[in-house]
């Protein structure tokens, strides 16, 4: 028998990958659908249990193949009610991802990378680094964990990839993820239900709305080139100009818009002038607004700006035609909150 490690992992497999392997055993494609239905819709890692397979095809299968899960290290939860998960994974990097509470269901903000390499200066997973890619399997089994092991987990309606990294720099996996979480034999999410949030890598951006009809969520935080490469130095490869003209085709379905996550920093771009310009920079874009005011962390640069600031920012947008909702702070206790994802564990040990 081939060691754990030299096994193909059809966890990092879509449908169509692993009907293709199994074609190569000489089964027929069908089963395919069976083995997803087993790992996503029942949480079964063994080969054994998958009862409506024979036996001679689970023990040849289970010779070179494997179906791998994630090991939840630990859950924190916030005084809101906001859940943070640190995941362990096999290498034993770890990386987190978070449950946050809405009306009638649970959103899970999945990452996408350990650590991250884009280096925004107001964001504290930056600081530690990019360790590596997550594998599809990673991806995906953030949310099949949760899924099976608690019991918020049966109620996530929506999946944000806002978590830890940068999504389109792990564009192939990202995407094989998407396509195994929104299949009818996978966890089966609505690609109306699935956001993918950017700090603006435009090749990408084209590119993800030429595969897949997801919602695109751009980090914004500056109406200017000079102040977004301060802030974010993927603006100086990619300036606004690129970045607003790959906004302007990307192909969102009619009654969907594209969201701007606008990070509000005391002092930095949170004065009434800068509202202005956005609403400048913007015209002619399908668009909304997230204002985030800053989720501030130890030895962190910013500060949160005031409540009043923030409603004259949000008044501006408003009168200019923009939807805009100021996103409240959750979980900001635990560093659960928007940029405060660190793999903890990891730093301490």
């Amino acid at each position: 028998m081939k060691n754990y490690s030299d096994k193909q992992d059809l966890s990092d497999m879509s449908l169509e990958d692993i009907e293709d392997f199994i074609s190569h055993l000489g089964k027929e494609k069908y089963r395919a659908r069976q083995i997803m239905k087993w790992m996503y819709r029942f949480g079964v890692s063994s080969f054994d249990e998958m009862t409506n397979l024979s036996k001679v095809f689970r023990q040849e299968i289970k010779e070179i193949a494997r179906i791998t899960s994630l090991s939840i290290e630990e859950i924190q939860k916030s005084k809101d009610g906001t859940k943070k998960v640190l995941f362990r994974l096999r290498d034993n990097s770890f990386i987190e991802s978070v449950l946050i509470r809405e009306k009638n269901h649970w959103t899970q903000c999945v990452s996408t990378q350990a650590g991250c390499a884009m280096g925004c200066k107001f964001c504290l997973t930056g600081r530690y680094g990019f360790k590596r890619n997550l594998l599809p399997s990673e991806i995906v089994g953030q949310i099949t964990a949760l899924h099976f092991n608690t019991p918020e987990g049966e109620n996530v309606k929506s999946i944000v990839m806002m978590g830890m990294g940068e999504p389109l720099a792990n564009y192939e996996n990202t995407l094989k993820a998407i396509r195994i979480i929104t299949s009818d034999v996978g966890p089966g999410v609505s690609k109306r239900k699935i956001t993918v949030s950017t700090c603006g890598i435009t090749p990408m951006i084209r590119r993800l709305g030429e595969d897949v009809s997801v919602n695109l969520a751009v980090s914004l935080n500056a109406p200017d080139d000079e102040r977004r490469t301060a802030l974010m130095p993927v603006n100086k490869k990619y300036p606004l100009k690129e970045l607003i003209d790959a906004c302007k085709e990307y192909p969102m379905p009619r009654r969907r818009m594209i969201t701007f996550e606008y990070i509000l920093m005391e002092g930095i771009n949170d004065s009434e002038k800068d509202a202005k310009m956005l609403t400048s920079l913007l015209k002619g874009v399908h668009c909304k607004f997230n204002l985030i005011p800053f989720n501030e962390f130890p030895e962190s640069d910013f500060k949160k700006p005031s409540d009043k600031t923030i409603r004259a920012f949000q008044n501006i947008l408003i009168k200019h035609h923009y939807t805009t909702m100021v996103r409240p702070s959750k979980g900001n206790d635990i560093l659960a909150a928007c940029g405060q994802l660190s793999g903890r564990a990891e730093t301490q040990n």
